[in-house]
């Protein structure tokens, strides 16, 4: 069975964080360039954002339509769905890209309940299919792959961070900007407080390099050593759920299915076992080095460089052979 093969627009929802497009918004475009070039659709994005700055960025990125919140930015979730469900309305679009985190998560379920029509979270890729938008995603913890057939559009689909290439800026392109109200007597909750989390070093989604700890690191005076490890490195620190779990280390340095997904060069896990709902998230390495006294241990399994022994002794080691190998 096919469904409707004429062209379908895309609608990404983009987001700001600091005044700045999050780099979620970038892995979307590229998404959603894809998806239009399958559905001989077009690119829309929506900002509640009036700077003109991030409208520029958005186009340059791949949108060919900016809606754009003129008046006063809010976020109450009642308030922005209105506005994405009344846009969705008034130009026909048929799939709708989310970021897979708290601000997706939040908005995705009630503007596809609202707009009447199907969605797929926690995505990992998407695609334009006989005539229909597909999820595609994890399942049953990391041991197999679902395929999601999103059969009435509008199709809302979440995606995971690190899913995509971000797209590439093209500082020529042209787009169409148009203003938006947002409806704010719809409001039911009130902004209080915020509070910003605390990002020390790099950002475990963009790094390079990413050094993690699980159970195996002993207590949390271990994620002491692999900050220094990381510093000399220049990588992120991120940890098990385990590790989290504990209370050793915070929980949004948690990578896996559950957490965050990574793409760096070069990924080295320590005294992580490796369950498949932690190597969800760093599948996508291209280099995995496992450090772990218990040689039994699954990770070798996906690691490209495993070594048993005892991280405390390995850790310098390394560190001095990379600087060895960088003079």
């Amino acid at each position: 069975m096919t469904g409707d093969t004429k062209s379908k627009s895309i609608l990404v929802i983009a987001e700001v964080v600091d005044k700045a497009l999050a780099p979620i918004t970038f892995e979307l475009l590229s998404l959603a360039s894809k998806l239009a070039e399958q559905s001989g659709g077009q690119v829309g994005a929506i900002v509640f954002d009036n700077q003109e700055t991030t409208r520029r960025a958005l186009i340059a990125a791949g949108a060919d339509h900016i809606f754009y919140q003129e008046n006063e930015s809010s976020v109450d979730a009642d308030v922005l769905t209105a506005a994405i469900v009344q846009t969705i309305a008034n130009n026909a679009f048929e799939a709708i890209l989310f970021g897979h985190n708290a601000f997706g998560s939040d908005l995705a379920p009630r503007v596809a309940f609202r707009s009447s029509g199907s969605i797929a979270t926690n995505c990992e890729s998407t695609s334009f299919e006989g005539g229909y938008f597909v999820g595609k995603r994890v399942c049953y913890g990391g041991k197999a792959r679902g395929i999601v057939r999103l059969r009435k559009n509008p199709a809302v689909i979440t995606v995971r961070s690190g899913s995509a290439a971000p797209a590439e800026q093209d500082s020529g392109r042209a787009g169409v900007e148009t203003p938006i109200k947002a409806d704010f007597s719809v409001a039911r909750s009130q902004l209080v407080d915020r509070q910003s989390e605390d990002l020390r070093g790099l950002r475990l989604e963009t790094a390079k390099i990413v050094i993690a700890g699980g159970r195996g690191l002993g207590g949390p005076e271990g994620f002491k050593v692999l900050e220094s490890v990381a510093q000399k490195l220049g990588a992120a620190v991120g940890a098990s759920r385990v590790a989290c779990d504990l209370g050793w280390c915070s929980p949004s340095m948690q990578i896996g299915l559950t957490g965050k997904t990574i793409i760096p060069d070069l990924y080295i896990a320590v005294g992580i076992s490796g369950a498949s709902q932690h190597m969800a998230g760093c599948a996508a390495a291209r280099t995995i080095v496992a450090i772990n006294t218990d040689p039994d241990a699954p990770i070798f399994m996906d690691a490209n460089i495993g070594i048993v022994g005892d991280y405390k002794e390995l850790l310098p080691k390394i560190v001095e052979e990379i600087g060895r190998l960088n003079s």
